[in-house]
């Protein structure tokens, strides 16, 4: 009976724990945000016992001033490892490194062969929007990973492989409709596209809003009314996480069409689409041949 009781309490003690729960054997992976997400779903494919999940709603865009939920620090709380864009994009990562002692950090940013932009004095974050550097961001997740995961490196280093095939295509593709269109000017909504511009020798005129989500004010729209009317092919490019008003204010003065390019931030988190930055940098090039022809 002794035995019994013993072996009773032994059980309760493990349920009550949570060491019944299989989910503890997983290795958990969380990601920053969309982007961090594509990459981590391609690299890790379907291996048994590794989950993958995104920190941030998949509609939220960028962390400029992102502020952490009740629900984002849960997640944060089981992770193992913990993916994110770096360059000051995370804007609190500070804070999760502070109260993470034990989490495993990868910064796909940390590379040589990325250069990265400023603005003044301040560091652009958008890495990703030049397909060369996802590819770099790809690389130096996976390579981590392989580190931190040995078991399943092998695993990672073939699904990498074939995702930096498709990137690679990708990028040829780019460069054919893009390099040598006839016109070069292009009006952005925000500060996302100059990794991208600098890729495949666009030339940013202007900027809606420099800062997401802010309206200009009456003197930068008025400078960028100016702007656009003394373009050769007046078009405005909007993005789809943010209000077009300021856009479609200008092109009202100026007579400009709006073409709408994604800066790839958000996107649908069920079904699971691992070509989502393909399909979206694909479509961005349709959208700049029709509107720069």
């Amino acid at each position: 009976m002794k035995k019994i009781f013993l072996l009773t309490i032994l059980i309760l003690s493990f349920v009550i724990s949570g060491c019944g729960n299989s989910d503890d054997d997983k290795l958990h992976i969380v990601t920053s945000f969309y982007p961090m997400y594509i990459d981590a779903i391609n690299i890790v494919g379907e291996v048994e016992g590794v989950e993958v999940t995104n920190l941030t709603p998949p509609q939220t865009g960028c962390l400029h001033d992102y502020q952490l939920t009740t629900d984002d620090m849960k997640k944060l709380e089981r992770a193992d490892i913990f993916i994110v864009n770096g360059l000051g994009m995370e804007s609190f990562l500070d804070k999760v490194v502070e109260e993470h002692s034990d989490l495993k950090f990868i910064d796909a940013s940390q590379s040589e062969d990325i250069f990265v932009l400023k603005d003044g004095e301040e560091i652009n974050p958008h890495i990703w929007m030049s397909v060369t550097y996802a590819m770099q961001q790809v690389r130096v997740i996976s390579s981590q990973l392989c580190e931190l995961d040995p078991e399943h490196a092998e695993i990672y280093k073939q699904n990498t492989l074939e995702y930096l095939n498709k990137l690679s295509v990708l990028r040829d593709e780019m460069h054919l409709a893009l390099d040598n269109l006839p016109n070069k000017d292009i009006v952005t909504f925000h500060e996302a596209f100059p990794y991208f511009a600098a890729q495949f020798k666009l030339n940013i005129a202007g900027v809606i809003e420099r800062e997401p989500g802010t309206e200009p004010t009456p003197q930068e729209l008025a400078e960028t009314i100016q702007l656009v009317n003394n373009l050769p092919v007046k078009v405005l490019f909007t993005e789809p996480q943010y209000s077009p008003k300021a856009a479609e204010t200008i092109a009202r003065e100026t007579g400009a069409k709006i073409f709408t390019l994604d800066p790839v931030t958000t996107g649908e988190a069920i079904p699971e689409n691992k070509n989502a930055y393909l399909d979206a940098m694909r479509k961005n090039m349709q959208t700049l041949v029709e509107a720069l022809q």
